[in-house]
């Protein structure tokens, strides 16, 4: 049986991930109290692999999350784009009258904003993830406090669903990346592709970067994702991180082997290489 580790408990948005990503397969999850507690765990290999949410078309890219993969040696085998749909839940049998408090997660509530807005007699308090708001008020069966979670959490935790997506934007999107111990990957791709992630650094000369994005192109690959993010320590340098789709596999090798000689970059690393994800529609 497969152990995947996730951040959250059982209902979270991640879980919801694995069941569409993993979907037919046994599975064990192991679930992390962090981001950080999820890298580690994939990377001691106390499980197979894990699933991590890089990024989110409202709240932006994760770049913690990035710096995890790195710093652990990770590489990224996946990816799933899912629907992220928000919604009100409570113990069984109240209004929203009753309702005098709301739990959630940081990012759930900073967009479900205009709901919140909208309802200013009631205190939203922070939790540390959606669906453990969800759990402690099935667990404890608290009246009063309702949670905005997925519709998963509600039917894992025996919850009534007061307002169904109450998100402010209705295409809201999660990117989660599938990530394996980089110990234990093969320095070739057995499997079909058509992605890449890939990690640089580069010298501080006029025109590198345009330089290296240039190349990229020219070789006929799509950059569907550009990063740049601090490195620690080091005040105003940056690692830079690309995502490339191509048509054909033998360009990319192509470039993979010539864009190491270009002399403004370094520190080149490859993050990983997977097939594309499909956007599903809410």
């Amino acid at each position: 049986m497969k152990r995947i580790a996730i951040q959250g408990v059982k209902g979270c948005f991640h879980h919801a991930a694995v069941l569409t990503y993993f979907k037919g397969c046994n599975y064990q999850l192991l679930e992390c109290n962090s981001f950080k507690e999820l890298a580690h765990s994939v990377a001691h290999s106390d499980v197979d692999t894990g699933v991590m949410a890089i990024e989110n078309t409202i709240a932006g890219t994760i770049l913690t999350n990035y710096r995890l993969i790195s710093e652990y040696k990770l590489k990224i085998i996946g990816e799933i784009y899912m629907p992220i749909q928000h919604h009100l839940m409570a113990y069984p049998g109240q209004k929203l009258t009753n309702i005098k408090e709301i739990y959630s997660h940081p990012m759930a509530i900073l967009q479900c904003e205009s709901f919140i807005y909208g309802h200013p007699e009631i205190k939203v308090s922070e939790y540390s993830d959606t669906a453990s708001a969800a759990k402690y008020i099935s667990q404890y069966k608290k009246k009063g406090i309702a949670a905005i979670a997925s519709e998963h959490a509600a039917t894992e935790y025996g919850l009534e669903i007061l307002f169904h997506r109450i998100q402010t934007i209705s295409s809201n999107f999660t990117r989660f990346f599938v990530i394996k111990n980089g110990s234990y990957m093969d320095d070739g791709c057995s499997y079909s592709f058509d992605k890449a992630s890939l990690k640089f650094k580069i010298s501080h000369t006029i025109g590198s970067l345009s330089k290296i994005l240039g190349f990229i192109s020219h070789l006929g690959m799509n950059m569907t994702k550009i990063q740049s993010i601090p490195i620690l320590k080091k005040p105003w340098e940056y690692s830079f991180y690309v995502d490339i789709i191509f048509n054909h596999v033998k360009d990319y090798y192509k470039m993979k082997k010539k864009i190491q000689n270009i002399s403004c970059i370094y520190k080149l690393s490859i993050m990983g290489e997977y097939k594309n994800g499909i956007i599903r529609k809410s």
